[in-house]
């Protein structure tokens, strides 16, 4: 039997990312960004309630990561949640679990990248299936 492994969210960037350089320069790119549930009380009071997502993008999808975004900005990503062990010295083991995107879309208006490129403002494929 198949299985599915599909995130789809839109959301506000909430810090500027993290590019870090690795295996002969290739770029990673992490970053989070916020979505928001808005829901009624039993009460029929109006309630919010925030969920921050971790992100990671890879090669050329990182380097566009780095060139374009930036805090605020809106965002359409997808792709799949990647949960990483991580020992520590102790020898104990915690657990990471992350948004690999594989296309992502930015939804801010065009004036609002100054020297977005026509190729750089739809969708961009994922270079790398590892973490």
């Amino acid at each position: 039997m198949r299985t599915v492994n599909k995130v789809i969210l839109i959301g506000n960037v909430t810090r500027d990312p993290i590019i870090k350089n690795i295996e002969s320069n290739k770029k990673v790119a992490f970053f989070s960004i916020a979505t928001n549930r808005y829901y009624k009380t039993i009460e029929w009071e109006n309630k919010s309630e925030s969920e921050f997502h971790n992100l990671v993008a890879w090669g050329s999808l990182a380097e566009r990561v780095e060139k374009f975004l930036t805090k605020w900005k809106l965002v359409y990503i997808e792709w799949r949640l990647k949960t990483r062990v991580i020992e520590k010295e102790d020898q104990t083991k915690s657990y990471k679990t992350e948004i690999v995107i594989s296309n992502l879309i930015f939804l801010n208006k065009k004036s609002d990248f100054d020297s977005i490129d026509e190729e750089d403002s739809f969708s961009l494929d994922d270079e790398s299936d590892k973490f």
